[in-house]
């Protein structure tokens, strides 16, 4: 039988500690979730939000479970599709870092110049609106093809909405979301500790 364990973090904090770049902050808040999830029963545990590893590296050596990292997933995916160079949409940090520095199997390629600032706005707007304007889809499909002319073999929706943005519709290039690839890993580790 599947048993899940589902805590919530407050998503307007997550975003005033993700913006102000507190780390610790929120892994306090992780922690006490993480608590409450023992004190449940669970197993692991999977921060559900891409840009809510933004404090992974505080919360990993501290968390009282397994983390279920976004991170690992997606690098083993794009190493499994054998993809030597990929482009990354999503908030500023994870285009800067890379997915918080998780993406080794491939060269990564993210918006360049200001570029990266407004595909964050764009993205954020669209992430707390929870709809896409056709300005926005039109930026995020702009910034692709750039990328790919740039190298890239796939396209990195690293927002964990993006797919509101390209859903339905063929970009003209790969498109891999990440969401959906830490779902699958959710899902697996389930399946395998059940």
């Amino acid at each position: 039988m599947l048993d899940a364990t589902i805590v919530h973090a407050d998503s307007v904090t997550l975003l005033a500690n993700f913006e102000a770049r507190d780390p610790h902050a929120q892994t306090e808040i992780y922690l006490r979730l993480a608590d409450r999830l023992v004190s449940a029963g669970a197993d692991a545990m999977a921060i559900t939000s891409i840009g809510g590893h933004f404090c992974i590296e505080t919360l990993r050596p501290r968390c009282p479970l397994p983390l279920i990292e976004l991170a690992g997933a997606i690098n083993a995916d794009v190493s499994a599709r054998k993809l030597k160079t990929v482009g990354i949409l999503g908030t500023d940090t994870v285009m800067e870092t890379g997915i918080y520095g998780g993406i080794t199997s491939a060269n990564v390629i993210a918006p360049q110049g200001k570029m990266l600032a407004e595909v964050h706005r764009a993205y954020a707007d669209m992430a707390t609106k929870t709809t896409v304007t056709d300005a926005q889809r039109d930026l995020f499909f702009q910034q692709g093809h750039e990328m790919t002319e740039a190298g890239a073999e796939a396209m990195l929706l690293a927002g964990t909405d993006l797919f509101i943005a390209f859903e339905g519709y063929d970009p003209g290039f790969q498109a891999i979301d990440c969401a959906e690839i830490h779902v699958d890993a959710i899902v697996r580790t389930i399946l395998e500790n059940g």
